[in-house]
């Protein structure tokens, strides 16, 4: 008789089923090139603070479209520091772009694809992907609120920890979408245009205003009445 899951994939298929709901959570109102900057120096800036930087990990960090092109990328640390770790190398950049590489064939998170095989007890050679796809926590996509058919970009980040990278990378994405929604209500609001009356003292004359900008004059009504007796003959 099945009595459950073993304790391990068990907590595998938790954590592959928060980190589904992370990715629905968590989708972009819009997302440029200039928020692809912000993201990642946020990145950067989140885990200069952390324990892990202070003795002597590094990262490497990658914002970059589904079609390939770098939007950002940036290394936090260095190879011959004094520690010894020596963590941050060309290999930390070729396991970045795997984990990437599997966020694009997926469409979700690399940690969740982990987390998912580990509780299937699949390998990626039993789920088709290449040898060098990296399946590590650290890469999540970048879904926009309005476009629900693919992600439209990647970020990552690579020190050497599945766990602690995506929680990285997710508490970061979602500091700055709600940042962003915030300043998005916050923001200047539109004003229509009023209607500016100035008296004469044998006609009116109606302008428009434009909110910072000079007048806009309207035909006065000397003229508006020559067009009715035109076509009236009146």
């Amino acid at each position: 008789m099945f009595s459950g899951f073993p304790p391990m994939t068990q907590l595998d298929a938790e954590l592959a089923t928060r980190a589904l709901k992370e990715e629905g959570d968590y989708k972009f109102p819009s997302f440029s090139a200039s928020d692809a900057v912000t993201l990642g120096l946020s990145l950067r800036k989140r885990f200069r603070v952390t324990q892990r930087h202070e003795t002597g990990r590094g990262l490497v960090i990658s914002v970059q479209t589904i079609a390939g092109h770098t939007l950002f990328a940036c290394t936090v640390g260095d190879q011959g520091h004094s520690s010894g770790l020596a963590d941050v190398s060309l290999d930390s950049w070729a396991c970045l772009q795997g984990m990437v590489d599997v966020v694009k064939r997926t469409g979700h998170s690399s940690f969740y694809v982990e987390k998912s095989m580990n509780a299937m007890g699949k390998t990626t050679k039993q789920m088709g992907m290449p040898a060098e796809f990296r399946v590590h926590g650290g890469a999540f996509p970048i879904w926009l609120e309005n476009a629900p058919c693919c992600p439209i970009a990647v970020v990552a980040c690579f020190s050497g920890s599945s766990q602690d990278d995506h929680s990285l990378v997710v508490k970061t994405v979602r500091d700055y979408i709600t940042k962003m929604k915030s300043s998005a209500q916050t923001g200047p609001s539109m004003s229509m245009p009023t209607p500016h009356v100035v008296e004469h003292s044998e006609h009116m004359e109606h302008e428009w205003t434009e909110p910072g900008d000079h007048p806009l004059p309207v035909p006065p009504s000397e003229f508006a009445e020559s067009l009715y007796t035109s076509h009236t003959g009146r």
